[in-house]
């Protein structure tokens, strides 16, 4: 913004990004637009430019493209999952650039895995959106709650004309004042969704403007929670809600974790009153972690680890050791769409043999386990007093 002692900066034809036909998404018009900003910036582009597969892919994924962001890759593993979709050993691809993470989290999955395994549970698989509507008076707002449930075959063949693969599971309403949120919960498939279901929502709002008299709304009320936090989430859900379980044994604490039972559930009991005094959402070590890591690698919309890190990290003293414990209420991953289907993501969701039609679920179990691994491993790096002398050994960029 100009102040009185600034004047304002014209943008001229020059300053504004080359318009390019279709968006320029050929190999020579990303080079173009590259060159431009080169130009413009001083800046030399050299490995954004390294792209090795064929930029024609980035279409529906990104605008304006000049390049590829390369965030180094590694694998973290083994963890053994027993769940409905995913059984056996799996190693898990993160991309990320914090030294010593993959190695704490391969640490904890050895553990779980050394201890017999992860129990895993998927409860729910449906996204929200929660659009809102307005009205004159409170009693007109109420009419309306009492109208809408009864119209829901009506609004589900609105919705679900404008997707194969999306369906409406049903609607909840809230009423406050004059104004009335309804939640609509949506089955997604393999994708992630949303786009996908505001689609389908716009349909379905429309079909009630035509059949409901004198009403306006909104698309977007914000309490679906998307990309945001908030305790709505714990209880509601978005998206997956997984559970995953296991029994860490005595002597896979001493041997991988370097701490007894009794240790690593009061790091369990003294921060969860931190958390408390915190007012956090919920409870957990560093979902985000593992999560922005393995969503990095494997194409998911990284912002969603905003509502995917909400949940509750739980431990309990075990005659055999620790029953550890996380449940993640709204994790939001997909197989297909987005940018799963681009070449990098896809060859790290096959890694897991997550690539593709019906793997989501699957891969939702894998990741529950995964950062369950990260929970104990932070928990006993604390413990111990090895956190920082573990970032200091593996987190440290000193180049020679």
């Amino acid at each position: 913004m100009a102040t009185a002692n600034t004047p304002p900066i014209e943008l001229g034809p020059a300053d504004l990004l080359p318009r390019l036909k279709d968006q320029g998404y050929d190999a020579e018009r990303v080079a173009r637009r590259r060159r431009w900003v080169e130009q413009k910036t001083g800046a030399a582009l050299e490995h954004v430019g390294a792209c090795s597969w064929d930029t024609e892919q980035m279409r529906g994924n990104i605008e304006n493209p000049i390049g590829v962001a390369q965030i180094p890759m590694g694998i973290a593993g083994p963890v053994l999952v027993q769940g409905r979709y995913a059984q056996g050993l799996f190693y898990v691809p993160m991309a990320t650039t914090e030294g010593a993470l993959i190695r704490s989290y391969e640490r904890g999955m050895v553990a779980l895995s050394k201890s017999g395994g992860v129990q895993v549970s998927i409860q729910a698989d449906e996204n929200q959106i929660s659009p809102t509507f307005f009205f004159t008076d409170v009693h007109a707002a109420r009419d309306f709650t009492e109208w809408l449930p009864g119209q829901l075959p009506h609004l589900r063949e609105a919705a679900e004309s404008t997707t194969r693969h999306g369906r409406l599971t049903g609607l909840h309403c809230y009423q406050m004042g004059r104004q009335v949120i309804v939640n609509l919960g949506y089955a997604t498939g393999d994708a992630q969704g949303m786009n996908m279901i505001v689609k389908a929502t716009e349909q379905a709002c429309r079909w009630i403007e035509r059949n409901y008299p004198h009403i306006r709304y909104f698309i977007f009320s914000g309490m679906c929670s998307e990309k945001r936090p908030s305790g709505y989430l714990l209880t509601r859900g978005k998206g997956k809600r997984v559970t995953a379980g296991a029994v860490v044994t005595h002597e896979a604490l001493r041997l991988y974790l370097h701490c007894t039972a009794r240790q690593l559930f009061e790091v369990w009991h003294s921060t969860m009153l931190g958390h408390l005094h915190a007012n956090a959402v919920g409870y957990n070590a560093h979902y985000a972690n593992g999560l922005t890591a393995i969503f990095i690698a494997t194409g998911q919309d990284v912002a969603n680890v905003v509502n995917a890190a909400c949940g509750i990290t739980y431990f309990e003293l075990h005659e055999e050791g620790l029953f550890v414990s996380l449940t993640l209420p709204a994790l939001t991953v997909a197989t297909v769409g987005g940018g799963t289907g681009l070449p990098t993501p896809r060859e790290a969701l096959g890694i897991m043999g997550c690539a593709g039609s019906g793997k989501a679920k699957k891969f939702a179990e894998i990741v529950a386990a995964a950062v369950l691994g990260g929970e104990i491993s932070m928990g006993a790096a604390i413990t111990t007093g090895e956190f920082v002398a573990a970032h200091e050994h593996y987190g440290r960029n000193r180049p020679k």
